[in-house]
């Protein structure tokens, strides 16, 4: 510097002497350059200084004067020497470490303040419990030392037990609290050196993304991780931890050059997600995650990504594209916050626990689904609890992980990264199911009996009612509803309805020790089929005093009503297809000519009378082509297959049925009386029961044989009974009376079909 002074100093003498000598106005310096042409004017028409630069640029300058000539003397000013990055012998004994006098990073001058989360409230209570005690002790100098530590113990006890059970939107709140270690500080916990680098070198440097090279056990890294602030101040300049593009930009760039020089790089992800305003997607947000996503599947350097809060939707993958992507142990890591996903799937933000249980996105869920790696353990009470000892764990895990990966060579370690990513959610259809992993499936869950109202009951089957009435009104479809479902789900209420009942009577140790008396195989004895029925009769009479004898009685009509259903619509479902038949024949018979110009004339004949009534001779006219009608009908249904059961009239049908329900009612008493009063044939009936639910599903051939014998001797038992005089007598005289009134040759109701 003071050579190129000199030459300066000399140019310019020789330049000002040369100006001096010129005639005829002579320059003369006299002490003071105050009068004429001043040296600064002639100093600055010489090229302006070395090159275009001014003096001004190289320090503060003046010019002195001479007798014999011009002096110009510079002084630089004095810069203070820089240690920056890093000094060559560190002080070890700087507080706070020696990074803290080397980055701009601080610790904060004011130490955070608590934040309790709401599930933790019951933890707070016993710590001020405990706080009171020692209070209590220091004042009055009593020993308390016992009560202290079994407070203590206690409060661990509470602490391990809360953070071991903790639901997923629990583990949210924790990976969202305000104390949380943030980016920065686990870098600097857990590196010697680091060097924090800025700039997208697109105009901009985003404090949301921080990237920088560090060193652990004198290994290079780089360091790439999104930066909470800890404090309201901090955050508003870090943008609360949402990038940018030129965040997303800046570390593309760190990372083309950690590709370049062979650093392997580390990110750490905690982002709610990436900025969502409208200058970022005027800049290309969308456009510059993508670039991050293409890249980082193309570089030849291992790369681990560490969720240490909550990682958000593409604003986290795009610096999360890794061999190995890892989760402290309360970290979340999602496509959409809980809260995003209730007000989109339940219309409201009061559901996210429900949608964080749902949306799998706690760290031991991802781990099961391959998605991430493995799990950092925390402290009990969270990262925030013990930052240092936290930051160690992610150090021990960076290195591990990093000593498997470098043995890999550039093309397994790509495939590594691209196979990581497309296992993702595959499936292969058709493929048979381990029988192992078919066993551990979740089998779908019936709901407990007991737990359905009434009106949601009726509700169903009213519905079922509807359906049935609709496709019978339409008379197009048969109905297909679930009537067998609806009647299983009953019988469950009504199951339930009786055990609660039998609980209630205390009938239910009996009924228990009956059971566990009964040997299932062996018949039963002739005290055991009493004891049996006299519990029945117990229970029978009892039951209309249980509490929910109401609703047992309910859900049995129920029952009933939905078997009834039920019938009606498979016998629709049968007759449909006859129904839709005889009604095409009926529309063919009336379109015959003879038959409609006999009906458009008695129709004619009926207009002219106007509103007078019918003579004699119309009427008969009218039963005449109505006979006819019904003849060419049947003679029809027959030549088509239909076979017609009867001719007789409604009221002649419906006193037949009368009278047939008579005798049944009669011969059904009957036929009771004597089963009450033959203890015999009672024992058998009560056996062949007995015998029918034993082996209800896979009844064995000695059960069937059994089965078979028994009812052949109930129906000979039976058919002596059936011939008995009065019920043999009423029987041939309603057979009588329903051949005179069929007009048949055998009084049979239905004529059976040609091809029986």
């Amino acid at each position: 510097m003071g050579a190129i002074i000199e030459d300066i100093a000399t140019t310019h003498r020789s330049k000002i002497a040369d100006m001096a000598s010129v005639p005829p106005s002579p320059v003369t310096f006299s002490g003071s350059l105050s009068s004429g042409t001043s040296a600064s004017d002639l100093l600055r028409s010489s090229s302006n200084g070395i090159n275009g630069i001014p003096l001004r640029t190289l320090g503060k300058g003046h010019v002195n004067t001479g007798r014999k000539g011009l002096s110009i003397t510079a002084k630089v000013r004095k810069v203070k020497k820089h240690d920056y990055p890093w000094p060559q012998d560190p002080d070890p004994n700087v507080k706070g470490g020696v990074l803290s006098h080397l980055s701009p990073f601080k610790p904060l001058k004011e130490k955070p303040k608590p934040v309790t989360l709401e599930f933790e409230k019951p933890l707070m209570d016993l710590q001020k419990k405990i706080i009171d005690v020692q209070k209590m002790a220091n004042e009055t100098g009593l020993d308390f030392s016992d009560q202290i530590i079994s407070l203590e113990n206690k409060y661990q006890q509470a602490l391990k037990d809360l953070y071991t059970h903790l639901t997923p939107i629990q583990r949210v709140n924790i990976a969202r609290h305000p104390n949380r270690p943030t980016f920065l500080d686990h870098v600097f916990n857990i590196t010697e050196k680091f060097v924090e680098l800025h700039g997208d070198r697109g105009g901009y440097d985003d404090p949301a993304i921080v990237t920088g090279i560090g060193t652990i056990e004198r290994r290079r890294f780089m360091f790439i991780g999104h930066q909470k602030g800890r404090n309201t101040k901090e955050n508003i300049q870090r943008n609360f931890g949402m990038p940018t593009p030129h965040g997303y930009r800046k570390a593309l760039r760190m990372m083309y050059y950690a590709h370049h020089h062979g650093f392997p790089i580390v990110t750490f992800i905690d982002t709610p997600g990436a900025f969502a305003d409208l200058k970022s997607e005027e800049l290309g947000q969308g456009e510059a995650i993508a670039h991050n996503l293409r890249t980082m599947f193309g570089l030849e350097v291992p790369i681990i990504s560490i969720v240490i809060g909550e990682g958000g939707s593409g604003g986290a993958l795009a610096i999360g594209c890794a061999n190995k992507l890892l989760m402290l142990e309360n970290a979340v890591f999602y496509v959409a916050s809980p809260e995003a996903c209730a007000a989109i799937l339940w219309k409201t933000a009061k559901a996210a626990p429900k949608a964080a249980e749902k949306l799998k996105i706690t760290a031991t869920e991802l781990t099961k689904l391959q998605i991430a790696d493995g799990i950092i353990p925390e402290p009990l009470g969270g990262a925030h609890a013990d930052p240092q000892w936290t930051s160690q764990q992610i150090k021990k895990v960076i290195l591990e992980s990093m000593d498997e990966l470098q043995k890999m060579d550039t093309p397994q370690l790509l495939k590594h990264r691209m196979l990581k990513f497309r296992k993702i959610g595959g499936f292969q259809e058709g493929l048979p199911v381990d029988p192992e992993k078919k066993v551990n499936m979740k089998q779908k869950e019936e709901p407990k009996p007991g737990l359905i109202s009434n009106q949601a009951l009726q509700s169903e089957v009213n519905r079922l009612k509807e359906q049935i009435m609709k496709a019978k009104e339409s008379s197009s479809i048969a109905p297909d509803m679930d009537q067998n479902g609806l009647i299983k789900k009953l019988e469950r209420e009504i199951d339930y309805e009786f055990s609660e009942a039998a609980k209630a009577l205390g009938i239910e140790d009996k009924i228990s020790q009956m059971r566990d008396n009964f040997d299932t195989e062996k018949d039963l004895t002739s005290d055991q089929i009493e004891n049996l029925e006299n519990l029945k009769n117990e229970f029978n009479e009892k039951l209309s005093t249980a509490p929910n004898y109401d609703k047992l009685k309910y859900k049995l009509n129920l029952l009933n009503e939905i078997k009834e259903a039920k019938t009606f619509a498979e016998n629709y479902k049968k007759t449909l297809p006859l129904k839709t038949k005889v009604n095409e024949k009926f529309k063919q018979v009336l379109e015959n000519p003879i038959l409609k110009n006999k009906i458009e004339g008695l129709k004619a004949e009926i207009e002219k009378l106007g509103g007078e009534g019918l003579d004699e001779d119309l009427k008969e006219k009218m039963m005449e082509v109505r006979a006819e009608v019904e003849t060419e009908f049947l003679n029809a249904l027959e030549a088509s297959g239909v076979h017609v059961a009867s001719r007789m009239g409604q009221t002649s049908m419906e006193m037949v049925k009368a009278k047939v329900d008579e005798l049944n009612a009669e011969i059904n008493q009957i036929i009771q009386d004597v089963i009450e009063n033959t203890p015999e044939l009672k024992r058998k009936i009560e056996l062949l029961k007995f015998e029918v639910m034993k082996d209800k599903k896979k009844p064995s051939k000695e059960s069937k044989d059994k089965i078979k014998d028994l009812e052949i001797q109930l129906k000979e038992e039976v058919a002596d009974v059936m011939t008995a005089a009065a019920v043999k007598e009423k029987y041939e005289r309603l057979q009588a009376e329903l051949k005179e009134l069929s007009g048949g040759s055998d009084g049979s109701l239905i004529k059976e079909p040609s091809y029986v």
